[in-house]
């Protein structure tokens, strides 16, 4: 398994973590800022991280490996490559999180639950939800990177190839602010 070092270097590499002045989603300011779609576009990337991921699963009986849309696709790909098995995704339909494009989970059918990044892990939650909806069995949850800081539990196991803090601050009250430092938002939702 990769090392948090590896893992780190990787991320910073594909320019995934970058550092500077950021403003997040949620309105707050960071120093650092994790976009796992930049770590995927390069396949030796994407292929060694989510086989890391696979193997943290290694034992665990898995028939179908399903992530949601978007960020989740190519992770349950991968990993689901790495594993041998089948791999779907969910997706929103009308808000809600679905199972579309002729995807079927049967009862009993022991599913692997995997997403890009976990902070809140409300995506993750929801597919959950529709896998148990459909009588699937969610063996795991496996995240490539988890920034929760231990705080979201999925009531499975649940594996992260590398764990991290990224503190964030009220802007009012931002150091980087304060020294002047020009912010900027990156990722995929512009607010």
């Amino acid at each position: 398994m990769l090392t948090e070092e590896q893992a780190i270097e990787i991320f910073t590499k594909s320019k995934a973590l970058l550092t500077g002045h950021f403003r997040l989603t949620s309105g707050r300011h960071s120093s650092q800022y994790m976009q796992c779609a930049q770590v995927l576009q390069y396949p030796e990337y994407a292929s060694r991280l989510c086989r890391d991921l696979a193997e943290r699963f290694a034992g665990v009986k898995v028939d179908t490996v399903i992530g949601p849309a978007l960020g989740g696709i190519i992770v349950a790909y991968e990993v689901g490559r790495a594993m041998g098995v089948r791999t779907i995704f969910t997706e929103r339909e009308q808000g809600v999180m679905s199972l579309r494009r002729g995807f079927v989970i049967e009862p009993g059918e022991k599913v692997l639950v995997v997403e890009d990044v976990v902070t809140t892990g409300g995506s993750v939650k929801e597919v959950i939800e529709v896998v148990r909806q459909k009588g699937g069995e969610v063996v795991g949850v496996g995240v490539l990177v988890n920034r929760s800081n231990g705080k979201v539990d999925f009531g499975v196991k649940a594996e992260a190839v590398l764990s991290m803090e990224i503190q964030s601050y009220d802007p009012e009250d931002c150091p980087l602010c304060r020294e002047g430092l020009p912010v900027i938002k990156p990722g995929s939702r512009q607010v």
